[in-house]
């Protein structure tokens, strides 16, 4: 009797055993994220995530360490993944040949959307080759941020299409910016009292849309308000210069370049030597916070009690709103990274649920006869947060 009572309490805990594991989480059920994949798809971290997407979207970045491409990257991916979609990014770091290598490479993996964030601006041929590729297997292609040709690239397939900023726009809000600016603030800013205000211009690229804009409007805005105040127009630095900029020979916008070039001027446009550059306007936040920090390490820009040279730029990231709210930056044109990462989900939800490539754009401004799309700029000065 008591054997059997004794298997029956065995029996009885084992099946307790059975149900308690029934009822416990596996220790490690997420399979890694792939494209197409629900895993870590919902970025609020909300029970509700979106259902995966068969859609496999491959995004490529003209270079990740472009300060603000990497804003519009982070708000990509938290947007796709929003949608069910978790996207594979490539890094071209630069390079075109790169880039054109790893297109290619998504499309024999089977890629279903291809967004292109393109490396050469200054001719038209590698967008075209991309898009030749694409169509050649009916995949859509987005190029964004970065300007394509009208007619060579986006008119030549009824599946591409472009998202970006009007690049003239940037540097005509950035001339109109500056010289409101110098107007207010003249008799302090001219330091050696000659009665102009003399300044160096960064330049990101050569060749590069947004580039020629910028260094082109940031000027002749500014001069058109200064004139129409009664004083003089802007005076490069080096009055014998045939170019009136200095551009990143490595075409990355970077804070190294611009710093590398203001620390050397520093070395001869000074206050002692009576010629201190008074302006600095940069076609991007990166390159204006090199020049900051150049300046601060001879004791210009660093707070209260201390010169301040009036320094733009374009983007508005965190760290130049940073900078512009402690009052060591004057300025920047806000380019919405935000913005430009919704309206291309805009279009990737177009693909995705089989609609034409610029359905549900009717609230977007979009330019006549080509599929382009314009994310408006903004303006950051301090009193605009």
């Amino acid at each position: 009797m008591k054997k059997r009572i004794a298997l029956a309490l065995a029996a009885l805990m084992m099946l307790g055993l059975f149900a308690g594991c029934a009822n416990e989480p596996a220790a490690d059920s997420t399979a890694p994220s792939t494209p197409g994949s629900a895993a870590s798809s919902d970025p609020a971290g909300s029970s509700n995530p979106a259902p995966a997407s068969d859609l496999r979207v491959d995004v490529f970045y003209y270079d990740f360490s472009d300060v603000y491409i990497s804003t519009v990257r982070a708000s990509l991916d938290e947007q796709l993944k929003a949608i069910g979609i978790e996207p594979k990014n490539w890094d071209a770091a630069g390079s075109q040949p790169t880039q054109s290598d790893q297109v290619n490479t998504a499309i024999a993996d089977g890629t279903n959307l291809l967004i292109v964030n393109i490396v050469e601006t200054s001719t038209s041929d590698p967008a075209k080759d991309i898009v030749e590729a694409a169509r050649a297997k009916d995949i859509p292609v987005i190029f964004f941020n970065r300007e394509v040709a009208d007619n060579a690239v986006i008119n030549s397939y009824d599946k591409c299409a472009f998202v970006g900023t009007n690049a003239p726009d940037a540097g005509h809000m950035q001339g109109e910016m500056i010289g409101k600016y110098l107007v207010d603030n003249f008799d302090a800013l001219d330091l050696n009292g000659d009665g102009k205000i003399s300044y160096v211009m960064f330049k990101g690229q050569e060749a590069n849309a947004e580039a020629e804009a910028r260094t082109q409007f940031g000027v002749e805005d500014a001069n058109k308000v200064l004139t129409a105040a009664g004083k003089p127009e802007l005076e490069y630095y080096d009055t014998g210069a045939s170019t009136k900029y200095l551009v990143d020979t490595n075409g990355k916008w970077s804070s190294t370049a611009a710093n590398d070039y203001m620390v050397t001027l520093l070395g001869s446009y000074n206050k002692d030597n009576n010629n201190m550059i008074e302006l600095v306007i940069a076609n991007n936040d990166d390159m204006a916070l090199g020049a900051i920090s150049a300046l601060q390490n001879v004791g210009y820009n660093n707070g209260e009690g201390t010169t301040t040279i009036p320094v733009f730029g374009v983007d508005a990231t965190d760290a130049a709103k940073e900078a512009i709210d402690k009052g060591t930056m004057t300025g920047s044109i806000k380019q919405d990274n935000v913005g430009m990462a919704s309206t291309i989900v805009t279009l990737v939800k177009n693909v995705q649920s089989g609609a034409a490539l610029m359905d549900n754009t009717g609230d977007f401004t979009v330019d006549a006869d080509v599929a382009k799309i314009r994310v408006p700029y903004g303006v950051y000065d301090g009193s605009s947060k």
